[in-house]
């Protein structure tokens, strides 16, 4: 329905019109068209106000509606619509357009539609306002001005004998109501789609955290800390009591942890001067020192607490393994389910198995991770190529940070990753070079920043780290690597066949291959046979293309070359370069831990045999009729995924750790404490995280001339010599472990008598303290 309002200037109609004549009828059909045409522009212009649409039933003629004017001016023809509302008036335009029909146009529509209904309106009684917007309905209510005198109107243009609402006039007053105001609602409406709720901002606040939990990154991070507590178990079940695979090189690095943490809160200039290794300094570099972990080591005091953060950080350690794996795959292009077996592949490597007791060899996780968000801020993908629209500077950014955070928890393989950086940047630059004038900004001045920005960073890290370990290196020849460390601990090529002792699948069947190996906690590099066979068929089904198969297959070998050391032809060609040109490479004396790559390729090759498998299976699924057997199809993708879970199965032994004595909580330094060798001293070095007293003991790497020295001396304690050679040293006090000398060589100490020696000899608990 439209709504209609007259143009006259207050008057009033004398009489209502007479009916149409069929001679009346006839004359006006030279105007008629034009009229109806205007008519049928104000019926849109009216819809379009409106916000409705009418229809016109079949037959019908719509009838204009005039108002007469009180000074006898022509009524303008009635073919335009008034929009509803306060004060609404009738389209200028439209009204010209209806009286160019002629002066006697407002008659001649009367008589056309003289058998319609008649519509009258109404004043508001009081309203001051001489005109009033009314419209006709069907139910023929009729209005009275203040005299009393009808005024009628017709029906609209585009009127179907329905009821319409009255507009509202410019006193804001409601016309007549029609007789279908009161029909019930459309029931279609019922089906028409809800509005969406308006949320306030708690529930938006739930439904982004809902969002966050459900992410994929998310539920992969969780499923990695959660595979990692299990695939390491029994690690938290007594974590402040036990250390996995032995309480050596672990207590050794649970006091590394302690010890960051502690003097970056109390004096940051002492870092590299630890309490150990007394008088020595640079001592905290005597080894690699899991710096990157410093924040955890703020947390908690003493062995107990050491103990609890080394465990925490051990089982976290395989998480991140297992997460920036899933996501490196993720990132180049393979499927989740890949993602998983690249990740757990990586992450729990038979070989790896007999790396448990070095958490500087187990956190590899940065590696993958800083691969993956580098990646991703240079819009690479291996499966997909370099796509500039989807760059990211702050991923790639990101990526740098995290690669300098992997160089902080130490060298030994960490180096390797720095010369894998330099050289993707020296082929990045070529590319960047050659690229220059055929692809415009082929990298992006924001990228550019980043990257230069990260890599000062990276570079900055190394070389802070560096310094010490080059100082320290002056300092002791000894501690350089040599040719024939290297050859020593060389594996030969069936070491990437054989499984550690850890290995609950093969550890008991390649006992007679272990045997035949010179030093096999190093040279057992298994892999995992299932990873070998997911390798292998990604050399002929994946999604891949030929040639970047053929490159991870040639990384694969090499990296495997550089892992057999001298065993590869004498290394003449591989590792001895190496060994010999490259700073800091001859501080690494296991080659073997090159295997950490290898896995990595592997992974990478198997994680594109697995993504076009789930893609082959889903294809059978969906053509299957009927579908029943497509969720065990599905489940057949994640057979792989398990086999590489079970065969990363361990018996790894978690032993007791040796309590504290209670005499290092009390004794003060300098100190040292007996008996001392490099084993014996790392445990030592744990009970110290109480109070980090000074002392002679320690563990690391190399054993330093004065350390050396101090344990000849001190075989004949206590006699005139050792005591003044420990007086001139600095050493104030020297504790006697009593339940530690059976079978060494300060065996028999404590019947030596102190007399004449300046000395006092205390029982403290089952030690004995001389204080010198």
């Amino acid at each position: 329905m439209t709504t209609e309002q007259s143009d006259a200037t207050g008057g009033r109609a004398d009489s209502d019109p007479p009916p149409a004549t069929s001679d009346t009828a006839s004359d006006a059909k030279p105007r008629a068209s034009a009229r109806r045409r205007a008519r049928k522009k104000g019926a849109t212009a009216g819809a379009a106000s409106d916000g409705t649409a009418t229809e016109r039933a079949p037959g019908d003629e719509p009838a204009p509606t005039a108002e007469a004017g009180r000074n006898g001016d022509r009524a303008a023809a009635a073919g335009t619509a008034a929009t509803a509302g306060s004060g609404g008036t009738a389209d200028k335009g439209d009204a010209e357009a209806a009286e160019a029909g002629g002066t006697d146009d407002a008659t001649r529509a009367n008589d056309k539609a003289g058998t319609g209904r008649r519509a009258r309106t109404r004043r508001k009684a009081g309203s001051s306002d001489k005109t009033e917007t009314g419209m006709a309905g069907t139910d023929d209510k009729a209005g009275t001005d203040k005299s009393g005198t009808d005024k009628s109107g017709a029906e609209g243009p585009a009127d179907t004998g329905k009821a319409e609402s009255a507009t509202a006039g410019s006193d804001g007053t409601t016309g007549a109501e029609g007789k279908d105001a009161d029909k019930p609602a459309d029931p279609w409406t019922a089906f028409g789609p809800a509005p969406d709720p308006v949320l306030t901002r708690p529930r938006r606040i739930v439904r982004a955290v809902g969002r966050f939990l459900v992410h994929e990154w998310m539920l992969a991070a969780v499923a990695s800390v959660a595979l990692a507590v299990l695939m390491t178990w029994p690690t938290l079940r007594y974590p402040r009591y036990t250390l996995p695979q032995d309480y050596w090189d672990p207590s050794l690095q649970s006091w590394q942890l302690a010890w960051s943490g502690h003097i970056l809160l109390t004096d940051p200039a002492q870092l590299w001067n630890s309490n150990t290794f007394f008088p020595e300094s640079w001592s905290f570099a005597f080894s690699d020192t899991l710096l990157g972990y410093a924040p955890a080591g703020m947390i908690g005091v003493g062995p107990e607490d050491a103990l609890l953060r080394y465990n925490i950080m051990f089982v976290l350690a395989h998480a991140l393994a297992t997460f920036g794996a899933y996501a490196l795959a993720r990132q180049l292009g393979a499927g989740r389910i890949a993602g998983a077996v690249a990740g757990a592949s990586y992450a729990y490597a038979p070989w790896l198995l007999a790396q448990a007791g070095h958490l500087h060899i187990i956190s590899n996780g940065g590696i993958p991770l800083a691969l993956a968000m580098l990646a991703r801020g240079h819009g690479w993908s291996l499966r997909h190529g370099y796509r500039p629209s989807r760059r990211h500077a702050g991923w790639a950014f990101a990526g740098w940070l995290v690669a300098a955070w992997q160089l902080s928890l130490g060298f030994g393989i960490g180096l390797p990753f720095a010369y894998l950086l330099a050289g993707i940047v020296l082929v990045s630059a070529v590319v960047w070079f050659a690229r220059r004038r055929r692809v415009k900004r082929p990298f992006g001045w924001r990228l550019f920043l980043a990257d230069l920005l990260g890599g000062l960073v990276f570079a900055a890290v190394g070389a802070l780290l560096a310094v010490p370990y080059f100082t320290v290196s002056e300092q002791h020849p000894n501690a350089a690597r040599t040719l024939g460390e290297i050859q020593l601990y060389s594996p030969p090529a069936s070491g990437f066949f054989t499984a550690p002792a850890e290995s609950r699948i093969w550890g008991e069947l390649h006992e007679g291959a272990r045997a035949v190996l010179p030093w096999h906690p190093e040279m057992t590099l298994l892999p995992g046979f299932v990873l070998y066979a997911l390798a292998a068929g990604g050399l002929f089904f994946s999604v891949w293309r030929v040639r970047q198969r053929l490159f991870l297959l040639a990384g694969v070998l090499l990296t495997m070359a550089l892992g057999m050391g001298t065993r590869f032809f004498g290394g003449r060609f591989t590792y001895v370069p190496l060994f010999e040109h490259l700073p800091g490479w001859n501080g690494l004396r296991t080659p073997g831990r090159m295997m950490l790559w290898t896995t990595l390729l592997l992974g990478l090759l198997a994680a594109g045999a697995v993504t076009a498998f789930c893609a082959r299976v889903r294809e059978l699924a969906a053509e299957r009729v009927p579908p029943w057997p497509g969720p065990w199809l599905r489940l057949a993708t994640l057979v792989p995924l398990l086999l590489v879970v079970v065969e990363g199965l361990n018996v790894t032994p978690h032993p007791v750790v040796p309590q504290q004595p209670a005499v290092m909580r009390t004794v003060d330094g300098p100190m040292l404490v007996l008996p001392s060798s490099q084993n014996l001293d790392q445990p030592v070095m744990l009970w110290s995280t109480d109070r980090f007293q000074r002392m002679v003991n320690g563990g690391s790497g190399f054993t330093p001339n004065s350390q050396a020295q101090v344990r000849e001396v001190t075989v004949s304690f206590p006699d005139f010599g050792s005591v003044d050679y420990l007086r001139r040293l600095g050493v104030k006090n020297v504790v006697v472990l009593r339940d530690r000398l059976g079978g060494t060589p300060w065996e028999g100490m404590l019947d030596r008598p102190v007399d004449g020696l300046g000395v006092t000899r205390e029982e403290v608990g089952d030690a004995v303290v001389y204080r010198l």
